[in-house]
């Protein structure tokens, strides 16, 4: 009797081990199987991770599951709830532990885009960055020292750029190193998209400034507060321009050989001129002819209507542009073909396709000939796309005497933009 009692408790012991076992082996098991995305709301779960141990068991976790350190060890050992919420506890996590929340990231922790935490970390970092003396005269473009040897032409970039992007924006920089091409930075920027916010210099030298006042950017309280004061960053820079009334982004122009190209997006913008006044208006400021292009009607299709997102000129007579397709719209045809036609031009079709990501609706990938070309370079972005080659190939028949070199810019393109628009070049 007493065997068998001895026997029935030490079974009934086994058996709880055993259940308490499996129950801790599923639970981890379960944790395991979350997503990143998953452990983070767990973690800002008072009732799921009530104890220190238990946050820093799930930091652990979240590490594992990206397959790199990316939160460090001090953090985790040190880390705190406070009753956070899931936001403001990923942008602790991306300030403290220097990770960029791009997009990707973003989604991977939040399981959304957040461009409002991004800008908040953007703002912490530049306001970590050791203060420089400022010099009580501004920097003059035409006197700031080039980075490297005189070529006549200088590459300029926001400083944004490489707080933002620093691993693509240093994949540039060696390319334009490797070829002996100037660059520098634009002080006093709200964002990385130079192209449209600095003047456009006409083929004398002249900078025109025109009125960066874009209708895509309303209606979305961030988009607004990115815009770059252009009064205030042509006087921090110290360039000496001449200012327009016209609305007008310099993304959307295009000069070559006393022709100019421009969108037909410039009428909506400037409802208060009409379209021969307007023409007129801009023949006088650019000196130059000007060419229109039709761009798509709809803001949802092409956010900017830029004429840098469509075509590209080789020569005055000849462009390279986004490959015409059956399915276009007769708008679109018929009014590129008029301007082919009006100007003898030799429209060179080069590849594009669509990047379909639903999480980028404004995205530029698949856009060749968003391209960057100062003196003797072209730099084309590629997007490890079938397409690459045959576009690099026709951009490289259409500048024989060029180097072109390539660059994967996705994690810009995927905010709207390419080469072109993220680069500022000047004549010297």
């Amino acid at each position: 009797m007493v065997t068998e009692i001895v026997i029935g408790v030490v079974s009934s012991l086994i058996a709880t081990v055993l259940i308490a076992w499996y129950n801790k082996c599923k639970k981890s098991s379960a944790q395991k199987s979350l997503l990143v995305k998953e452990l983070m709301k767990k973690l800002v779960d008072v009732k799921a991770s009530n104890t220190r141990s238990e946050q820093q068991k799930i930091l652990l976790d979240i590490n594992k599951k990206l397959g790199k350190n990316l939160i460090r060890k001090d953090y985790i050992e040190k880390f705190v709830l406070n009753n956070r919420r899931l936001e403001d506890v990923f942008l602790d996590i991306c300030v403290q532990n220097d990770i960029e929340p791009t997009s990707d990231i973003c989604a991977k922790f939040l399981g959304y885009d957040s461009r409002s935490k991004r800008e908040e970390y953007y703002k912490i970092k530049e306001e970590q960055k050791p203060t420089e003396q400022v010099s009580a005269k501004p920097e003059v473009i035409s006197d700031l020292t080039p980075s490297l040897g005189n070529r006549g032409q200088t590459v300029y970039m926001s400083e944004l750029l490489m707080t933002r992007y620093p691993e693509t924006c240093k994949r540039l920089l060696a390319i334009l190193e490797k070829h002996h091409v100037n660059y520098s930075w634009i002080k006093g920027t709200k964002d990385i998209w130079c192209r449209d916010y600095m003047p456009v210099q006409t083929e004398s030298g002249t900078f025109i400034q025109f009125t960066y006042d874009p209708s895509y950017l309303k209606g979305n309280k961030e988009w607004e507060e990115s815009r770059s004061d252009v009064k205030e960053v042509c006087k921090l820079n110290g360039i000496d321009v001449t200012y327009s009334d016209i609305n007008l982004d310099g993304g959307n122009v295009l000069i070559c050989g006393k022709r100019a190209i421009i969108s037909d997006r410039v009428y909506s913008e400037n409802p208060n001129f009409t379209k021969d006044e307007l023409e007129r208006k801009l023949s006088e400021l650019l000196d130059c002819e000007i060419i229109i292009i039709p761009a798509l009607k709809s803001q949802d299709e092409d956010l900017t209507g830029h004429a840098d997102g469509m075509v590209r000129f080789v020569d005055r007579n000849t462009i390279l542009g986004n490959e015409r397709l059956p399915n276009e719209y007769k708008y679109m045809k018929d009014g590129l073909q008029k301007a082919i036609d009006t100007y003898n031009l030799t429209y060179i079709d080069v590849p594009f396709f669509e990047d379909k990501d639903p999480k980028f609706p404004s995205s530029a990938i698949g856009i060749y000939v968003n391209y960057l070309e100062v003196n003797n370079l072209i730099v084309v972005p590629v997007f490890k796309h079938e397409k690459d080659k045959k576009a690099v190939d026709i951009i490289q028949k259409a500048f024989p005497n060029k180097s072109i070199e390539t660059i994967n810019y996705d994690d810009v393109a995927k905010e709207g933009g390419l080469l072109n628009c993220t680069t500022w070049v000047v004549r010297r």
